[in-house]
C-alpha cells in the first residue's frame, strides 16, 4: 500500500459515507483510517460499514494534533494523507497525484491549491520553500486534504498543544530545513465552510490566529487595517451574507492581532 488516508471525525454522518465511497473509486488503493473523537451521529459505524478502520478516542481528549497523530501512527504506508470527513476529492485521479507529488525526496507535503501567493494562477505546479512561506506565511499545507511523509512524521509529530494551524507550523518547521510544500490544482477538494454558522467562523478564525502565533511572530493589526481589509475582500463578493462572514472572519483575526 503506499497511501495511507487519516480522517479525523466528529458528528459527519451526513458527509463520511460520501467521502469514504469518493476514496474507494481512485484509480489507488488505500489504507483508510477514521479517527472518530465521540461522535453521536453513528459517523463511526458509517466510517467501518465502508471498511475503514475506526480509532474511537474520547471526545475530552481531542486535539488536532493529538488526534492526527493517533492516526498517523496506525497508519503503515510511507505517504499519509489527512482529509477532512467533509472534503471531497474532485477526480478519482486525486490520491494517485497526491503520490505522485512526493517524487523527490525534498517534498515533505503537498495540497491542493489554484492561485499562487505573489499573485496569478499557478500553472501546473509549485513548489512553496521557505522563502516564499515567509512573504506568504498563511498559505500552504493544510491537513484539511494534504499529504505528508510519514518518516518525517516519525522524527517530529503534530503538536498538540496548538488549537489550530498544527498544519501550517508543521510544514514551516521542514521548510526551514530545505523541504518544499508541493502545491497543485490538481490536488484540491470540494471543501466549503461557507455556510457555517457565523460564530463557527468567528471562532475558527481567532483559534487559527492564536495558533499562528505560537510559532511566529506577528505584527499588529489596527482596527484600520481590518476594515481596509474587509472592504478590499468584499468587493470579491455578491450576497450580502458572505460579506458578513468576511467581516466576522476578520474580527476574528483582529480580535487575536490587536494584542500584539
Amino acid at each position: 500500500m503506499n497511501v495511507s488516508v487519516v480522517i479525523r471525525a466528529k458528528d459527519e454522518a451526513e458527509s463520511i459515507g460520501r467521502t469514504l465511497d469518493l476514496l474507494h473509486d481512485q484509480t489507488i488503493e488505500s489504507e483508510i483510517i477514521v479517527v472518530d473523537s465521540g461522535s453521536t451521529d453513528g459517523t463511526g459505524e458509517i466510517a467501518r460499514e465502508h471498511g475503514a478502520h475506526v480509532i474511537w478516542i474520547p471526545a475530552e481528549s481531542f486535539t488536532f494534533g493529538g488526534a492526527l497523530n493517533t492516526g498517523t501512527e496506525a497508519a503503515t504506508a510511507p505517504i499519509v494523507v489527512a482529509l477532512s470527513a467533509h472534503a471531497f476529492p474532485k477526480h478519482d485521479r486525486w490520491l494517485e497525484a497526491m503520490v505522485d507529488a512526493f517524487d523527490h525526496p525534498k517534498v515533505a507535503c503537498a495540497v491542493g491549491g489554484e492561485r499562487h501567493p505573489d499573485g496569478g494562477m499557478i500553472d501546473g505546479r509549485l513548489e512553496q520553500d521557505a522563502e516564499l512561506a515567509r512573504r506568504h506565511p498563511w498559505s500552504g499545507y493544510s491537513n484539511a486534504a494534504g499529504g505528508y511523509r510519514r518518516e518525517l512524521w516519525e522524527k517530529y509529530p503534530w503538536r498538540t498543544d496548538m488549537p489550530g494551524t498544527e498544519d501550517k507550523e508543521w510544514s514551516w518547521h521542514w521548510l526551514q530545513q530545505g523541504y518544499v510544500c508541493v502545491i497543485a490544482p490538481e490536488l484540491k477538494v470540494e471543501h466549503d465552510h461557507t455556510k457555517d454558522p457565523l460564530r463557527e467562523t468567528w471562532i475558527r478564525a481567532r483559534r487559527e490566529w492564536i495558533g499562528y502565533g505560537m510559532y511566529m511572530d506577528l505584527e499588529p493589526y489596527p482596527v484600520r487595517d481590518a476594515l481596509r481589509d474587509w472592504r478590499a475582500n468584499a468587493r470579491g463578493f455578491r450576497h450580502p451574507t458572505n460579506i458578513v462572514r468576511e467581516g466576522v472572519r476578520i474580527a476574528g483575526e483582529w480580535s487575536v492581532r490587536r494584542r500584539t
